[in-house]
């Protein structure tokens, strides 16, 4: 059966939604799926007094990355690049480029910005070499999922992974399209990653 990790990291629960929804995704591929989150950089104080949302996922390690056939990152954008929290934890994976053990799994990646052009395309795209650097191959979120196509609604999302717009103060959640997206991108992912491990 093939193995896939969603990987996240989530402030205010946006990126956390996310998560689910593309885990639901690649489970209706027929993968084992766990979903974890990235341990959190910002002192409990600081977290608090900006009523930061706990997530109840397990918190990942580097080293398990390797256990798996594929792995989707989700993150909030910190001006046009990955937030913090991800970028440490992916730092630290340096044992398992060195011995090889990302090569030809799978890579894919979603995130969450405040605003409808806060950097969801950047993030992605300038994460994309960190996962080349692993010798992963990296699978984005096609055409063929038609409501990337929509325009009549504040929208997130594009070919390079599924995207929510969080709002400013963060106050909106999700929508059905942005959820559906994540959605498809899980099981399409988990999919292709059954192919390559054949």
């Amino acid at each position: 059966m093939t193995k896939v990790l969603v990987l996240f990291y989530s402030s205010w629960g946006h990126v956390e939604a996310m998560a689910e929804a593309a885990a639901a995704g690649a489970r209706e591929a027929g993968a084992h799926v766990d979903v974890k989150r990235v341990p959190e950089l910002v002192p409990a104080e600081v977290a608090k007094q900006f009523h930061y949302k706990e997530p109840t996922a397990p918190v990942a390690n580097p080293g398990e990355l390797a256990d798996y056939d594929a792995v989707i990152v989700g993150t909030p954008t910190r001006y046009g690049n990955m937030a913090a929290q991800m970028r440490n934890f992916l730092d630290q994976t340096g044992a398992l480029w060195q011995g090889n053990k990302l090569v030809g799994k799978v890579a894919s990646m979603f995130v969450s910005t405040a605003t409808q052009h806060g950097g969801q395309e950047s993030t992605i795209l300038s994460s994309i070499p960190t996962f080349l650097h692993l010798g992963m191959v990296y699978v984005g979120l096609p055409y063929s999922f038609a409501g990337q196509f929509g325009h009549e609604h504040v929208l997130g999302s594009s070919p390079y992974g599924a995207a929510t717009i969080a709002g400013g103060d963060g106050s909106r959640r999700p929508s059905k399209v942005e959820l559906e997206a994540a959605h498809f991108q899980g099981k399409h992912v988990a999919e292709i990653a059954a192919k390559l491990a054949k």
